[in-house]
């Protein structure tokens, strides 16, 4: 029989387990359409259409100059009540290097303005090539970047698009280069 802590450390690395085989066996399903809501949440691990990327494969890519890599993290508007004489600043954005930040593109829905500035972004950022590889993510666990990604495939027609789920936290966490970017210009 095991006692005092080695039997709680018993305990809970059978609880660890235990939860680790329940999320190893959660599969989230790509929705038909986009994400709507709760974008902060596990993702599937597939792209109908598109190449899924581990950070391996992704850094690969990157390193290689082969792809234009797509950051799409929403970013907080100004707020429009702010007192007179309120100093706002914009939280910084670090990004993998090169990147284009292309912010609020990935909701489920977009107004039609957004909807041109997503067009146009990825227009600039391929020099209209439809065929040219594009990379899209933001940071783990968010589906702003798979929404982003299928609507780049579904609806604007690219072919070689690939998503990296684990975005800039799966980079900074392998110790990978990040950079400050700042939004495209509309």
């Amino acid at each position: 029989m095991i006692a005092g802590p080695a039997r709680a450390l018993a305990t809970w690395l059978a609880i660890a387990m235990l939860a680790a085989v329940a999320r190893a066996g959660d599969v989230v399903p790509e929705p038909e359409g986009y994400r709507e809501d709760q974008f902060r949440a596990p993702v599937p691990a597939t792209l109908e259409g598109g190449t899924v990327l581990d950070t391996e494969a992704a850094f690969a890519l990157w390193r290689a100059g082969e792809a234009v890599f797509i950051d799409v993290l929403p970013r907080a508007p100004k707020p429009a009540n702010l007192p007179a004489g309120t100093i706002w600043r914009d939280k910084p954005r670090m990004s993998i290097p090169g990147t284009i930040w292309l912010p609020n593109v990935g909701y489920g829905g977009l107004a039609p303005e957004t909807d041109t500035y997503f067009r146009a972004g990825l227009d600039r950022a391929t020099g209209g090539d439809k065929a040219r590889p594009l990379v899209f993510f933001c940071l783990a666990e968010c589906w702003m970047s798979w929404n982003a990604a299928k609507r780049a495939i579904r609806e604007y027609g690219y072919r070689a698009v690939s998503w990296y789920p684990d975005g800039t936290d799966g980079w900074a966490f392998d110790a990978h280069p990040l950079e400050e970017v700042v939004p495209a210009e509309p």
